[in-house]
């Protein structure tokens, strides 16, 4: 059952990190998949995604590294459970004001312990643009993130001031004399907690420097009646329905 509270923090402060949202049971059968998909990744292929940038802006991220996959879904049944399901999905609903919740993409991502790549201040906005910035991310953590393991760091309220100009090219950050991620609130969070924010609220996170693997999935939504003002970071799992339907005459995926 979505809870107001939560839903009035996301839209005055741009996010909301909700506790227990799954249980830790699922969390744990949810970790263990996504480790095991990395192993099996990880066996012909790199699948470190570390930006360019975050080395560049930490002298101690050079060593880091953050396995990823994109589209988790589909390698993985239980993920494709959890993005349809209504107690995240009706939460998400409420955020962006529509009955209708269009997936975006997914990412799974792995911090290694002791060396788990940190994220640059940004928003996601300047990725993928969309004309009235109904997009958001859920973080579904699956093992505990405290500030040792490089939680999400925020700037509250910050999705007001609109797209930021950022530096870089693919990675784009924020600029790093102005946005240090130790000046950003930090959100510990405990297996099972969603975070929701906006696309525009401005985030990052720190190094894993604990002796354990920080374990999360990134879900981009959006109302689906919101287009897109760019052109760009098309995928394979784009335009999948996870709550309502689609009004659009023509998927615009297909377009």
């Amino acid at each position: 059952m979505v809870q107001q509270e939560y839903v009035d923090h996301y839209r005055e402060q741009g996010f909301a990190l909700v506790p227990g949202l799954i249980s830790p049971a699922e969390a744990a059968a949810l970790r263990q998949d996504m480790h095991d998909l990395a192993d099996r990744l990880s066996r012909d292929q790199d699948i470190d995604a570390t930006w360019g940038s975050a080395r560049a802006s930490v002298a101690e991220a050079a060593k880091t590294k953050i396995l990823h996959c994109h589209n988790a879904q589909f390698y993985s049944g239980l993920v494709s459970r959890l993005i349809c399901d209504p107690r995240l999905t009706d939460y998400a609903a409420q955020m962006i004001g529509s009955e209708n919740v269009q997936l975006h993409h997914t990412k799974m991502f792995i911090k290694p312990p002791e060396k788990g790549s940190p994220f640059p201040m940004h928003q996601d906005a300047p990725f993928f643009p969309h004309d009235n910035h109904s997009m958001m991310a859920a973080i579904v953590h699956f093992d505990d993130a405290p500030l040792e393991k490089g939680c999400l760091r925020v700037v509250p309220g910050s999705h007001k001031g609109g797209i930021l100009p950022h530096d870089g090219d693919g990675n784009w950050h924020l600029p790093f004399d102005k946005y240090p991620i130790e000046s950003a609130v930090a959100l510990p969070a405990k297996a099972g907690d969603v975070l929701f924010f906006s696309y525009l609220t401005i985030h990052g996170s720190g190094i894993n420097v604990s002796n354990e693997a920080r374990t999360t999935l990134l879900i981009q939504m959006r109302d689906p009646t919101d287009p897109m003002t760019v052109d760009t970071h098309r995928s394979r799992g784009q335009g999948m329905m996870l709550r309502g339907v689609d009004p659009n005459p023509v998927p615009r995926f297909l377009e």
